[in-house]
């Protein structure tokens, strides 16, 4: 098979793959290398400051051991199937790069023999780049679960990021569709890298040519809507694995069906709101004070798919409202429906020298409508708005078709 028929295999075999994204990485150019993690190109991936990257996006092999039962690369699925040799993908990202179509390369695979020899069938293609090649472009890899500590430890020498993928959010999911995998051994993996990361930077602190490992740390990826599972288990999972691996990222793709599927899956993909939904409750969680409860309590364990979900709580929550812009601190402010971050300090940077008044609000470019019920300015007191009945029709934004850039510009406008 030639190179280009496998290409066209491979790269549409990638597009599963959700966890693509290259924001940290900071190496720079070197005199006699290649690429640049900065540079700007043919955009095909958002990093969360809104920037553009491409990246080419491939597998090594679609040919995989396990069979997953909602992956389109299962063994037992009758799809097409290629392979790359390591000198094939390098030759690929070299020829790319100098045509200025990518800026970077995510290289994922299925896995072949075994993990540890899949990951140093990977590793070979970024050791080849950077030794041989001095490619200094962005390199996400995936780290295969179950791979040696020895393996995770080169792979981190050379890529940007690496991504040990959850797959499914939680273990009783797994052990339904996935048996051969499972939440110990993914999250060893993660463990690995962890420490290693921490480890290097400790490194560099006391000396700044100490090797750099993963410089943009690690994410991860769950699939959406594969199985019953509610939001509130997903956003559970995600909570965790901040906390414990301190990711950078968790990725939430929604199912996709594919042919001759198992019984116990869905038939239809879930809605693409669903995942948008998820991402928005991702943000609160990091970086707006949110719980887990708060946003998806007992009796409504799913996010809702018609309000965003930082308004959907302000809806259940009406007795903390009106809140004073002028008097209330950081973390309340933030629970406003319609302040972002950004707002935020800027409202309280205002307050050091005259009370905010809504004028002052226009001009930061807030969508006042939805938070003039929630708030309280030196003009302006809401009357009865809150016990209305008509609140949630009042602070609806009208159905639009959703953005393929709506993340990042949220992320970058951080209004939420």
């Amino acid at each position: 098979m030639d190179v280009r028929k496998k290409l066209e295999i491979l790269a549409d075999a990638a597009k599963y793959d959700a966890s693509c994204s290259s924001s940290g990485g900071k190496r720079k150019a070197a005199k006699d290398g290649l690429g640049s993690v900065e540079g700007m190109g043919i955009c095909h991936s958002y990093t969360p400051d809104g920037r553009c990257v491409s990246l080419l996006k491939i597998l090594l092999t679609n040919f995989c051991i396990y069979d997953c039962q909602y992956c389109i690369n299962r063994i037992s699925s009758d799809t097409a199937r290629a392979r790359f040799t390591p000198a094939e993908v390098v030759r690929l990202t070299l020829d790319f790069y100098k045509r200025n179509y990518i800026e970077g390369l995510f290289l994922s695979s299925g896995v072949i023999k075994s993990p540890d020899y899949t990951m140093e069938q990977l590793i070979e293609v970024t050791r080849t780049l950077r030794e041989v090649h001095g490619f200094q472009g962005y390199i996400h890899l995936k780290a295969v679960p179950g791979a040696s500590t020895e393996l995770i430890e080169q792979a981190g020498r050379y890529a940007d990021r690496l991504s040990a993928n959850i797959e499914l959010p939680t273990d009783g999911d797994l052990k339904k569709l996935a048996p051969e995998k499972s939440f110990a051994v993914t999250g060893g993996t993660m463990k690995d890298i962890t420490a290693r990361v921490e480890q290097s930077k400790a490194e560099r602190k006391e000396s700044p040519k100490a090797p750099k490992f993963a410089p943009a740390g690690q994410s991860t990826q769950m699939i959406v809507g594969a199985t019953p599972t509610p939001d509130a288990s997903i956003l559970d999972t995600a909570n965790r694995l901040y906390t414990r691996f301190k990711l950078k990222r968790v990725y939430y793709s929604a199912y996709s069906p594919i042919p001759i599927v198992d019984a116990r899956l869905p038939a239809k993909a879930p809605p693409l709101v669903r995942e948008h939904r998820l991402y928005q409750a991702d943000w609160l969680l990091r970086f707006y004070g949110f719980r887990v409860d708060e946003l998806t309590p007992p009796e409504k364990p799913d996010l809702s798919l018609e309000l965003d979900p930082k308004l959907a709580w302000a809806l259940r929550r009406r007795e903390l409202f009106p809140m004073d812009v002028n008097r209330a601190p950081r973390e309340d402010l933030l629970r406003v429906p319609g302040m972002g971050v950004r707002t935020v300090d800027r409202i309280l940077r205002i307050r050091r020298w005259h009370r905010v008044t809504l004028a002052d609000l226009a001009r930061l470019h807030v969508p006042l409508a939805r938070m003039k019920p929630f708030i309280v300015t030196a003009d302006h007191r809401p009357t009865g708005l809150l016990d209305s009945a008509r609140l949630v029709e009042r602070v609806t934004p009208p159905a639009t078709q959703l953005s393929l850039f709506a993340s990042a510009r949220e992320a970058l406008t951080g209004e939420l």
